[in-house]
């Protein structure tokens, strides 16, 4: 049990291991850096960004959370490192622990890449999961909870739609867990062909046109082509709108206080019409703002 609890102290790889009443602290301590709590100054801490797929968002969040609360920020880029000679992953990990890094954020296309990482009695750093494969993201389900928590506050009988391409998305499967842990209520909708039976467990799959009007949060996900391998998809960016993506006329059958979600970077013309990207509902913007807060949260909670 002792060593559970080490590891859920010492790294941050997926909110599954939290309890609820751990996920909510995270959203409060979210919530008081972004409402101007002092920050934890850790300017003795290192921390270093190892990114193994392409990001924005994500990677820059983390340095800006990383800078905001003084830590000294290495640079890592994976296509001069020794990985090209063929280190492991872990050798890398031991390699920058040996030289007084402290904090390690990984993405990586292998899924479960940590639990190697974290299951070794030589590993003393912290790892946080910045996106394994296609399985979790939990730093971006937390800026989500933070998203919906801020708007509504709270989340039992919420009504919450994903909406999209829904087998290639950590982001989804990382948030139907978690938010129908916490009493939301989750619906799919999107190609069927699209959406595994594993979803099930936590929600159900509706028609777009039957689900807009009754819904408070409409998450939407970005089609990955990048993940699809050349498949055939069947859809061209404008097809896909019309018959799966949130379109103007849609967005005028949604209820006044719904809001709009969607991790990024948009397909804006695909999953949803450019203009509503800005829009009033919209908070796409907003949960980009909330990813620096909530990943300074995550930072805080396993450094200090």
């Amino acid at each position: 049990m002792k060593n559970v609890t080490q590891q859920l102290v010492r790294h941050f790889t997926t909110l599954n291991n939290l309890n609820n009443k751990e996920i909510y602290r995270l959203i409060e301590k979210a919530l008081q850096y972004k409402n101007g709590k002092n920050c934890n100054k850790l300017s003795e801490r290192y921390a270093i960004n190892c990114f193994f797929e392409d990001s924005t968002r994500t990677h820059k969040s983390f340095e800006m959370a990383e800078r905001k609360l003084g830590m000294q920020v290495m640079d890592f880029q994976p296509a001069t490192s020794s990985i090209q000679k063929g280190e492991s992953l872990y050798d890398t990990v031991m390699t920058l622990q040996s030289i007084g890094v402290n904090l390690i954020v990984i993405r990586h296309n292998q899924e479960d890449f940590y639990k190697e990482l974290i299951g070794s009695p030589n590993l003393s750093s912290s790892i946080i999961n910045a996106g394994d494969g296609t399985n979790q993201h939990p730093s971006q389900s937390l800026l989500d909870l933070m998203t919906i928590y801020e708007e509504f506050g709270a989340f039992k009988n919420l009504k919450i739609a994903v909406a999209g391409d829904l087998s290639h998305s950590r982001v989804a499967k990382s948030n139907v867990q978690i938010l129908n842990r916490l009493g939301a209520e989750i619906y799919y909708t999107g190609p069927k062909e699209w959406m595994e039976s594993s979803f099930e467990n936590y929600g159900t799959y509706e028609n777009m046109d039957e689900l807009v009007g009754k819904v408070d949060v409409m998450m939407l996900l970005r089609v990955q082509h990048e993940r699809h391998n050349g498949e055939k998809n069947g859809f061209s960016k404008k097809e896909y709108l019309k018959q799966y993506g949130l379109t103007f006329e849609r967005e005028q059958m949604m209820k006044e206080k719904s809001i709009i979600m969607h991790p990024a970077p948009v397909n804006r013309g695909v999953e949803i019409a450019s203009e509503l990207v800005e829009s009033r509902r919209s908070r796409i913007f907003t949960q980009m703002e909330n990813g620096v807060y909530a990943r300074m949260a995550i930072i805080d909670s396993i450094l200090n």
